[in-house]
């Protein structure tokens, strides 16, 4: 009876660390242009006003058997926000806006990640951004991995949410039309 505890406990302990071997932890690659974070605001209702930030750094773990045990946590510097027009930019970062003298990083972690068909999934996660902490969804989908040039192994995701302005404390006025703002994040990670 011992003998036969002692094999099953042992048989249990190879599947539980065969299968958390086949998670993998990654470096968002931001550093050199293979990861963007992206957004859209309409603007006056007439058009779209895109930006992006410069600089921001992450990590995730992924597992390809079990995505639905991946994370995700980001961290953005939003001092680095480019909207390819330097006034509007410094408008931005003021006060009404960003005020990124008072907050200069914006930050997601993710809670959970459910899949919804291969490769796509919803990440539910907390966003700060000014101050605030509120809990956002956000559409995702695998693009690739593998094996890169260099003899690293990547994996690269993309995914997109809608986030209210009030709902983080920014209430400056900018038209009926430019309350909510997209966000396209560009992920690429290499593999620790």
């Amino acid at each position: 009876m011992k003998a036969r505890l002692a094999a099953v406990t042992a048989a249990m302990t190879v599947a539980l660390l065969a299968s958390s071997a086949m998670a993998a932890d990654f470096v968002v690659d931001a550093d050199k242009a293979h990861a963007s974070i992206n957004f859209r605001i309409k603007h006056l209702g007439f058009s779209w006003l895109t930006g992006r930030f410069d600089k921001f750094s992450g990590n995730f773990t992924y597992d390809d058997k079990n995505p639905d045990a991946s994370k995700v946590k980001i961290e953005i510097d939003t001092t680095s926000v480019d909207t390819n027009f330097a006034e509007r930019d410094k408008h931005l970062r003021g006060a009404d806006l960003l005020d990124v003298d008072m907050f200069p990083t914006a930050a997601f972690e993710s809670t959970s990640v459910k899949s919804s068909a291969p490769d796509k999934a919803t990440i539910t996660g907390q966003l700060t951004l000014h101050g605030v902490t509120k809990e956002v969804t956000i559409d995702a989908e695998r693009i690739g991995g593998g094996a890169d040039p260099w003899g690293g192994y990547r994996e690269g995701f993309t995914g997109t949410t809608k986030i209210a302005l009030a709902d983080f404390g920014i209430v400056r006025n900018l038209g009926p039309a430019s309350k909510e703002v997209e966000l396209t994040l560009n992920i690429e990670g290499i593999r620790k």
